[in-house]
């Protein structure tokens, strides 16, 4: 196992408390951010073929402090993407299986009596790490997924009245199958609002998939697709990186003109007629500070509107409900986020 990171200040992904705000000091360059997406994109570009935006938009995650819910079909190396993702960064990491007939305590951790001791001690379950992964969350009872994503939200486990706190980087990436499969649990609303973004994994293109033959023809591989891939040695960020650039996003600029445009975006899809439940406040936030992580990744301690607009699907796809009526005619989540998008006016 790695040696777990510390870091400098517990990552948010909202805005700081004012007297947070002014303790930053707004960056020369964004050079840290811009450094660790190109170097995160060739290292996971090691194991990974192609996947560039699912890839993109994990680094966005980590980088803003968030969680993740990655969907995509069984096979398109959704788990080893994380697993990568994972040992690029160099934290400590953990994997849970969801199961239909998994308990909280298999997650979360228990109490156990000792008889030696008399006493009953709390054994921590795979929750206390700095990056969990969920593979098929949507596998489990929503009893447990409750108890998941409420550690997530409060950072905390409870049990039996006694508070145990987990470490400061703790994150989550869960994958889940299309809720069409069966078998599966679609997350409530309330829930899914936990996650920063939701983050789509295709099927990869044929050059893509190309590659991934060749690999394991060339490296004798075995036909299971993690096997061996995970193994290919990749360079971890250092961790004095990572820490400035979180810094340098948290300090990117954001004019007044663009804080009335993220505005404008998020409440016209509470009023957007296909759509029965609109985006929240909570949403507002995120949407904020992906696009501030996406301006530093551009070179730019400023956000502009184009900065919004490439935020808005992934971090809006899974907080909208749409109408019974539009789902009918085959419209989902990610063409109303356009037409929204399309019909609100840009600052000049």
């Amino acid at each position: 196992m790695q040696e777990q990171r510390h870091s400098e200040q517990t990552p948010q992904d909202a805005t700081q408390p004012q007297e947070a705000q002014q303790e930053l000091t707004p960056p020369s360059s964004v050079a840290a951010a811009s450094e660790i997406f190109a170097r995160g994109h060739e290292q996971i570009g090691r194991v990974i073929a192609g996947q560039h935006e699912a890839i993109a938009q994990a680094l966005l995650t980590m980088l803003c402090g968030g969680h993740a819910l990655i969907e995509g079909v069984p096979g398109v190396a959704k788990t080893l993407a994380v697993k990568t993702l994972a040992r690029f960064l160099g934290l400590d990491f953990r994997r849970v299986q969801g199961t239909p007939d998994m308990m909280p305590a298999d997650i979360l951790g228990t109490n156990v009596f000792s008889p030696k001791t008399g006493e009953f001690a709390f054994h921590k379950g795979p929750v206390f790490t700095q990056f969990l992964l969920t593979d098929e969350i949507n596998r489990m009872p929503p009893r447990t997924q409750a108890a998941l994503l409420e550690s997530m939200e409060e950072r905390q486990v409870t049990s039996d009245g006694e508070r145990h706190p987990l470490d400061e980087l703790f994150t989550v990436f869960a994958t889940q199958n299309p809720i069409e499969f069966e078998g599966t649990y679609p997350l409530p609303e309330a829930q899914l609002d936990r996650f920063l973004l939701k983050i789509k994994v295709p099927y990869p293109d044929v050059a893509d998939e190309r590659t991934v033959l060749e690999r394991h023809h060339h490296a004798g591989l075995s036909t299971h697709a993690g096997v061996g891939l995970a193994d290919i040695p990749i360079e971890p960020v250092p961790f004095k990186l990572l820490t400035a650039a979180r810094r340098e996003i948290r300090a990117v600029r954001v004019e007044p003109a663009i804080f009335d445009y993220l505005l404008a975006v998020v409440r016209r899809t509470r009023e957007w007629p296909s759509i029965a439940l609109g985006a929240s406040p909570r949403a507002s936030t995120g949407l904020l500070v992906v696009a501030k992580a996406l301006a530093a990744r551009e070179g730019r301690d400023f956000v502009i509107p184009d900065d919004i607009k490439e935020a808005a699907q992934p971090v809006l796809r899974h907080r909208l409900v749409l109408r019974p009526e539009a789902e009918l005619e085959g419209i989902d989540a990610d063409r109303v986020i356009r037409d929204v998008l399309a019909a609100t006016q840009v600052p000049k």
